[in-house]
């Protein structure tokens, strides 16, 4: 895709901060809903240079709409006040909150819960950032004093234990990168160096858990000194002879990482993960055959696949199969199951570059597909199954509910979008009509009340 692309259509930022009331909603939202669905991307406020501009950067910005009582009763879009964001719209900068030496970033990849407190997260090196209830900036934090260095945009919690795991990198590492273990409180308890057997600092964006054990993804998309000289806003380059491996660790992280090769390729999203009763291990991920050769503005360079690799940590090897030849990314599964088999994974189908399409059901068990068309002109963007009891961990993986925001190109707006996951390709429970639209950004996640 052309670089002006990712400025363009509903790739392009929003220019204001909104709040909105009372939302009018088409159907009806299930009364059990109480909480706030949240959602992050990149947003510029300055009209950034083409040339030299990656989808990946810009300010972030959040949206969030809080469902309760059956109502929408509010949506708002905020800016992450990071102090370059908050000297640009003219206020004071938030309470530091960490040492000097931590960077601030911008964070503006994802948004999650963590320790009962919502932060906006990115990666390469930067702290995440803690906001209040409203959406409001409450100021950069490293967990308490617990955070070694920077975080990641892809934290995931094991639904059984409540902790919290996540690979952070920095290009100042070099060919390290950190395993780091957050208690249920919000605190980090591990942290473990782990040295990359590659020639590079890589990029990594997500990484995944089974009951027992982390997997690391190290694969050939590595920080380039010269297009951090020449001004690039994001400096890191698909470089083949890097190489292209997992890396297997105890989930405590204990004991030695075991390496096992993998075809040349880029992962940035992992659907889930989980073992075998004969030691071996399954990840499910969205394969890219390569990222950031020569389109250097955003992952564009061949179709994203749903791909299967079964690990043989001890005999090194490693069985990769295609599960769907349909482009598609931003995979998730019930939350409850993550880490464990799940039979049902759901991703957004991709065309032409990145344009997002129709949300699509993989039914892991049978093989089917099945895709919900949200109408002419309308586009979804990443879903997350909301189950109806989420204190039952062995409930239906189809009884609750998918949140997912649509863009309508005809109304240039969004709507947040509840299907009934039990019928996936039914009429939408409800459509929640948003006062704006949403860029296509990143992930959304529903946090519901304690």
């Amino acid at each position: 895709m052309d670089a002006t692309a990712y400025l363009s259509g509903n790739f392009a930022p929003v220019g204001e901060e909104l709040t909105a009331t009372d939302l009018e909603v088409i159907g009806s939202i299930p009364p059990e809903l109480r909480g706030r669905y949240v959602r992050n991307g990149p947003n510029p406020i300055d009209p950034p240079d083409p040339a030299r501009h990656h989808w990946f950067v810009g300010e972030g910005m959040v949206h969030g709409i809080r469902l309760e009582d059956g109502r929408a009763s509010w949506y708002r879009n905020r800016w992450v006040r990071s102090p370059a964001v908050a000297e640009r719209l003219g206020e004071a900068p938030p309470p530091r909150r960490v040492p000097e030496d931590r960077q601030l970033g911008s964070p503006n990849t994802n948004v999650v819960a963590i320790g009962g407190r919502t932060y906006a997260v990115v990666e390469a090196g930067s702290v995440p950032c803690e906001l209040g209830p409203q959406l409001e900036t409450v100021g950069p934090s490293d967990f308490g004093g617990t955070l070694p260095w920077g975080f990641t945009a892809h934290p995931h919690t094991d639904p059984v234990t409540g902790n919290t795991h996540a690979v952070a990198y920095w290009w100042g590492w070099g060919n390290k990168v950190q395993y780091l273990v957050l208690s249920p409180e919000g605190r980090v308890t591990t942290s473990v160096d782990i040295t990359t057997p590659g020639d590079g600092s890589p990029m990594m964006h997500d990484m995944a858990i089974t009951e027992s054990r982390a997997v690391i993804l190290d694969l050939p998309c590595i920080f380039d000194l010269d297009l951090a000289t020449s001004g690039r806003s994001f400096p890191y380059r698909w470089h083949e002879p890097y190489g292209s491996r997992v890396g297997v660790l105890p989930l405590d992280g204990t004991g030695e990482v075991t390496w096992v090769d993998v075809e040349p390729c880029y992962v940035f999203h992992v659907l889930n993960a989980f073992d075998l009763d004969d030691g071996r291990l399954v990840v499910d991920v969205v394969r890219h055959p390569k990222v950031f050769d020569t389109d250097l503005a955003g992952p564009s360079e061949g179709a994203p696949t749903l791909d299967r690799w079964t690990i043989d940590p001890v005999a090194g090897k490693v069985i990769e199969e295609r599960l769907d030849d349909r482009p598609m990314e931003f995979p998730r599964v019930d939350e409850r199951r993550f880490g464990r088999p799940a039979r049902y994974g759901y991703g957004v189908a991709i065309a032409d570059g990145l344009e997002h399409g129709p949300l699509l059901r993989h039914d892991l068990r049978t093989g089917a597909v099945a895709a919900h068309d949200h109408g002419k002109g309308r586009s979804t963007m990443e879903a997350v199954f909301v189950p109806r009891d989420p204190d039952d961990p062995t409930g239906a993986e189809d009884d609750g509910w998918l949140m997912s925001v649509v863009h309508d190109a005809e109304e240039n707006r969004a709507e947040l979008v509840l299907l009934d996951a039990s019928d996936f390709t039914g009429e939408p429970v409800a459509r929640v009509v948003l006062p704006t639209r949403i860029p296509f950004g990143f992930h959304g996640n529903w946090l519901p009340d304690a």
